[in-house]
């Protein structure tokens, strides 16, 4: 991984030999293959057969070379490859095709109505977050929340930093595996949606060159947000809280995100509420 921006052709062709790799062509109904199969998954003339395209035409789309396939192909091989929601946008993105209801670029900052709006969600957790996962907004509660999260310096209030990086909270998820994955998908989303931020391609080049996990988790190529969810998070002053999070998109700025935290039981609303009353 390098600092330079993606080289979205290698990437497409890349991405789309990993979903055909992993689709089963049993489950698929697929007829029973009158040769072995040397590989996993389908076939590059089957995934053409279920797209409607010719044979010719994924090989180059999987050799990268610089093919700008229609929304009509790009619809197609979606459903050929049965991809998710966040896989297909994926695959939008990278073809320039940019999905219905997203800005031309990232946002420049917080918006006051929003950093309000973080404030006001008192006293449950918030903080409102960009696509490279920088840390815009936060209340009170989630800096008591997140371990030294004050003594970070500003150029490092980033998420996926903190998760990674951040000494003080490398134990504070309980299922850190699963964060990072989900953190993951949501950068590679963004990282395709943005192939001209160097920003953000030099944050996932140190994080990859920094921690064996993400580098680990980044090749496997999966793709998407995770709007809602629970954590179990171990605070090293409150113990165990377990939290119930969501993830919201602003209208008007849709490439921003507002995560709110809530307590998941009466014991993680008193530790929370010590921690807070601190």
């Amino acid at each position: 991984m390098t600092t330079r921006t993606m080289d979205t052709a290698q990437e497409l062709a890349a991405f789309l030999r990993s979903r055909r790799e992993r689709l089963d062509p049993d489950r698929l109904g697929l007829p029973v293959a009158r040769r072995p199969r040397r590989t996993p998954g389908l076939r590059r003339e089957e995934v053409a057969e279920l797209a409607g395209v010719s044979t010719d035409y994924v090989v180059r789309l999987e050799q990268g070379r610089g093919l700008r396939p229609s929304v009509e192909v790009l619809a197609a091989l979606a459903r050929a490859l049965c991809l998710e929601p966040g896989e297909r946008d994926y695959l939008f993105d990278l073809a320039g095709h940019r999905r219905p209801g997203t800005t031309g670029g990232p946002a420049a900052g917080a918006p006051p109505s929003l950093a309000a709006l973080v404030g006001d969600l008192s006293p449950l957790p918030a903080m409102l977050l960009d696509h490279r996962y920088d840390i815009l907004a936060w209340n009170p509660e989630m800096a008591r929340l997140l371990p030294d999260f004050e003594a970070v310096p500003p150029a490092r209030r980033n998420a996926m930093w903190l998760c990674l990086l951040h000494p003080a909270m490398r134990g504070f998820y309980a299922d850190r595996e699963q964060v990072l994955r989900d953190g993951i998908a949501h950068l590679r989303a963004a990282w395709a949606a943005h192939p001209e931020d160097r920003e953000l391609s030099g944050l996932i080049a140190e994080f990859a060159t920094q921690d064996e996990d993400f580098a680990r988790l980044w090749s496997e190529r999966e793709v998407g947000v995770n709007g809602r969810g629970r954590k179990v998070l171990r605070h090293p002053v409150a113990g165990a809280i377990t939290v119930d999070f969501d993830i919201l998109l602003p209208l008007q700025d849709p490439e921003l995100r507002l995560l709110v935290y809530r307590p998941a039981d009466d014991e993680s609303r008193a530790a929370l509420d010590r921690l807070c009353a601190r």
